[in-house]
C-alpha cells in the first residue's frame, strides 16, 4: 500500500470517469447583481437539451465526479464556484445565492429546454435555500444577512430550476457543525484543552480504538450532545460581541467621519474553532445505523483528524459564522428551506453515508414542498464511494438513477 493511500484522510473522494468526446466546453465570467464576480464551466454534448447545475457554497465542482456520468447521458452540465470558493472564512450563504442566482440566469438564457439542478452535500442546501427564496416574490425575500448586513435579493434575477435533485444532502452547514463539534473543549484559545467526561476518544466514555466500534451509552450520548449545542452558543455570544463593536465603529465613522473607527470597523477578528471532527455516530455505528464504514467525512481516524488542521468552520468572520455555522441563526437550513421548495424533486440517499442519515432523510422528506417528490436510496458512501470493495460506486449509481428520474420527466 502507497504511502498517500495510507493517509488519515484515504478514500475520501472517488476518482471520476472520463468524460465522452464531442462536448463543447466554455468558460464563463459572470456578475452578480451587487457586483461580485464568479466563474462556471458549461459544456455541452451535441444536441443536448437538458442542463443540470452543479454549485457548491465551499468548494470548487468543475470536476464533480458525476459531471461525465450526465454528459454520458446527453445532457449539458453546468458547474459554478461561488464568490470565494474553498474558502470558509467569508462564506456568506445569502451571497452565495446570489452568486446561483447569476449562474442560473445565465444559463436560463443559453436556450435549453429544461434547466434542473443538482445539490450535493453542502450544495443541496444551498439549492433548497435559493428555490426557497427563489419562489418568494421579490419583496419577501431576504433582505439582510444574519449579522444585519443588505443583501440584495429582491432586485435579483432568481429564475427557478425546472427540476432539482437532492443527492446525500445534509442538514446544512451549521446543523452539521453542531453535529461534528467537540463539547470537551474548555478554552476556546487552547486546542488541546479537554473535560474528560466530555471527551469522546476515552475508553472511560465508551470509546474503542479504530477500527471497532465505539459503545456509547445513552446518557453520555444525551449529556454529550446538549453540551454540544452550549458550545456553539458560547461561540454565537463572542461572534455577537464582534458584530455589535464593529456595527458600532461604523456607525461612529459615519458621523465623525475619523478614519480611526473606519478602521476599527475593518478590523478582522476572526473566529477559530478547535476540534470539529467529534460526531459519535463517525465511530459508534450502532448510532443511527446505516451501511456507513467507520471513520468521518475527513478520514478513518477521527480520534486524530479531529484535532488536527482539516473540520468545518475552523476559521471564519463573526458574519460568516452567523449565517453559515451557526445552527442558531443561519437561514441555509435544509428543513427550514425544504417546504419553500415546489418543484419536481428527486431525494437520493447514500445507504453508507456519513453526514445524512436516514432519519435526516424521512425528515426532509416530510417537509419538501414538492407535490412531485421522488424519494430513493442507492449503495455509496457520502461522496460516492463504493459499499464494499468492488461493488459499484455511489457516483455509477447514482448517475443512473437520475437519468431515469430525468428521462421519466423531462
Amino acid at each position: 500500500m502507497s504511502r498517500a493511500a495510507q493517509g488519515l484522510g484515504a478514500g475520501r473522494y472517488v476518482d471520476p470517469i472520463g468524460a465522452p468526446e464531442a462536448v463543447t466546453t466554455t468558460v464563463h465570467q459572470l456578475t452578480t447583481t451587487d457586483g461580485a464576480s464568479v466563474a462556471g464551466v458549461l459544456r455541452v454534448p451535441r444536441g443536448a437539451r437538458v442542463v443540470v447545475t452543479i454549485m457548491h457554497p465551499r468548494q470548487d465542482v468543475t470536476h464533480h465526479a458525476l459531471v461525465p456520468y450526465l454528459l454520458t447521458a446527453g445532457h449539458a452540465v453546468w458547474t459554478q464556484g461561488s464568490r470565494s470558493p474553498n474558502n470558509d472564512l467569508s462564506l456568506i450563504h445569502e451571497q452565495a445565492i446570489l452568486d446561483l442566482a447569476a449562474g442560473m440566469s445565465f444559463i436560463r438564457r443559453h436556450g435549453f429546454d429544461t434547466i434542473l439542478s443538482l445539490g450535493h452535500s453542502g450544495g443541496a442546501t444551498l439549492a433548497a435555500f435559493y428555490c426557497q427564496q427563489a419562489a418568494l416574490a421579490p419583496s419577501s425575500r431576504l433582505t439582510a444577512t444574519p449579522s444585519g448586513r443588505p443583501v440584495p435579493l429582491a432586485d435579483a434575477e432568481m429564475p427557478l430550476p425546472d427540476g432539482v435533485m437532492f443527492l446525500a444532502p445534509h442538514p446544512g452547514q451549521g446543523q452539521l457543525l453542531q453535529r461534528v463539534i467537540d463539547p470537551s473543549v474548555i478554552d476556546e484559545s487552547d486546542p488541546r484543552s479537554i473535560d474528560p467526561a466530555l471527551d469522546p476518544f476515552d475508553p472511560r466514555n465508551g470509546f474503542r480504538d479504530a477500527p471497532n466500534s465505539s459503545d456509547y451509552a445513552p446518557e453520555f450520548v444525551a449529556r454529550y450532545r446538549k453540551a454540544q449545542v452550549a458550545r456553539i452558543r458560547r461561540i454565537d455570544a463572542a461572534a455577537a460581541v464582534i458584530i455589535k463593536e464593529s456595527q458600532a465603529a461604523n456607525r461612529a465613522f459615519k458621523t465623525d467621519g475619523n478614519p480611526r473607527n473606519r478602521r476599527a470597523a475593518l478590523a478582522p477578528r476572526l473566529i477559530l474553532v478547535h476540534r470539529t471532527d467529534a460526531d459519535l455516530r463517525n465511530v459508534d455505528l450502532s448510532l443511527d445505523p446505516n451501511r456507513r464504514p467507520y471513520g468521518s467525512l475527513f478520514g478513518r481516524r477521527p480520534d486524530l483528524t479531529n484535532s488536527g488542521l482539516v473540520g468545518f468552520g475552523r476559521l471564519s468572520t463573526a458574519e460568516a459564522w452567523m449565517s453559515t455555522w451557526s445552527a442558531t441563526t443561519t437561514n441555509a437550513d435544509f428543513a427550514a428551506c425544504a417546504p419553500g421548495v415546489t418543484v419536481p424533486t428527486l431525494l437520493l440517499e447514500f445507504s453508507g453515508d456519513q453526514a445524512s442519515f436516514p432519519a435526516d432523510i424521512a425528515h426532509f422528506a416530510s417537509l419538501l414542498g414538492a407535490s412531485d417528490l421522488e424519494i430513493d436510496q442507492i449503495d455509496g458512501t457520502h461522496f460516492g464511494g463504493p459499499i464494499t470493495e468492488g461493488s459499484p460506486t455511489g457516483n455509477e449509481l447514482a448517475g443512473a438513477r437520475i437519468q431515469l428520474w430525468v428521462s421519466a420527466r423531462f
